[in-house]
């Protein structure tokens, strides 16, 4: 801030001996910012406010009817119980997997592991992976989880299961979350580290009790946005045997019995219900894509409120 503030000083006395009293090209740049924020604030309120006004006729007449009913060949039965709850599942593998697994490989990455060339070609392969088309990780999961490994993850389902789709969505958002743990990692400071080895700490001890409190922030923001992403994918879910007709509710299994079975989830009913014909379909459909975007933020505000505690705590 003492190199910055005589700089911006000398401008403003500069700007004050020319006769201008106002940086006029900052603050075009300041409108120009300003002017695409609030475009992008028109769409996103047009958006919603297009796919509230097309779902209003199914959620104003069912309300939580809709939540609570099964899927259905009938428009008029049809609703998004099973697509929650399946989507819910995912997520929760997800969050026991990719998670943990991402924030692991990103410490030892960023902490543990020596910067040779071997390691900086595994981290450009991280970064190459995180881009991959989703569909290619579908057809990884249909290979490896869904044919090679289906005595574990469902024999009678042939592979097409919960633990399939799950294990299928963590390998899809693992690079995603390594890259956002590093870059919460590099955000530390070197002072911490170094101020903390002075005193004799270990390099165990300096990653449990600095570097991991001053980056969990980050560290709860990529959570956030791998969730988001899993929740929201369609086709890795399609090849990996998301059922998007009729889906028999299930029976009263065990949990393994279950997580081995067929399964569905709210974008693959949102794509199967938007190519049927018939307005009624279309108005399920955006009653369908108002649910996602209603579990997606409260997930979300689920982890902020995790995150906010968690920063008040340190």
């Amino acid at each position: 801030m003492s190199a910055i503030a005589p700089a911006a000083s000398r401008s403003t006395v500069e700007l004050a001996l020319r006769g201008q009293r106002h940086d006029v090209r900052g603050r075009i740049f300041s409108a120009a910012l300003l002017l695409t924020l609030l475009v992008s604030l028109a769409v996103l309120i047009v958006l919603l406010g297009s796919v509230l006004a097309e779902a209003w006729p199914v959620l104003g007449s069912r309300g939580l009817g809709f939540l609570g009913d099964n899927l259905s060949q009938f428009d008029s039965r049809a609703g998004v119980r099973q697509g929650v709850i399946g989507s819910l599942i995912l997520i929760t593998f997800v969050a026991l997997i990719a998670v943990p697994l991402g924030i692991g490989a990103a410490l030892y990455l960023q902490e543990y592991a020596r910067d040779t060339r071997l390691n900086r070609a595994l981290i450009a392969n991280i970064r190459n992976l995180a881009g991959v088309p989703s569909i290619v990780y579908g057809i990884f999961g249909v290979v490896v989880f869904a044919q090679t490994l289906r005595s574990v993850t469902g024999p009678e389902s042939s592979g097409l299961s919960y633990i399939s789709g799950g294990l299928t969505l963590s390998v899809l958002v693992m690079p995603f979350m390594i890259i956002i743990t590093m870059e919460a990692l590099r955000a530390v400071p070197r002072g911490i580290r170094e101020a903390a080895y002075g005193v004799g700490a270990t390099r165990w001890e300096v990653v449990r009790s600095h570097v991991l409190p001053y980056a969990a922030p980050g560290l709860f923001t990529g959570a956030i946005l791998a969730l988001a992403r899993a929740f929201g994918e369609t086709a890795p879910l399609l090849l990996v045997g998301a059922v998007t007709g009729y889906l028999t509710p299930g029976g009263s299994g065990n949990l393994l019995e279950t997580l081995q079975g067929r399964y569905t989830a709210l974008p693959t009913i949102i794509f199967n219900w938007s190519r049927q014909p018939g307005e009624v379909w279309g108005h399920l459909t955006a009653a369908a894509i108002v649910v996602l975007l209603a579990v997606i933020l409260v997930v979300n505000l689920v982890a902020i409120v995790l995150r906010n505690r968690y920063e008040r705590k340190w």
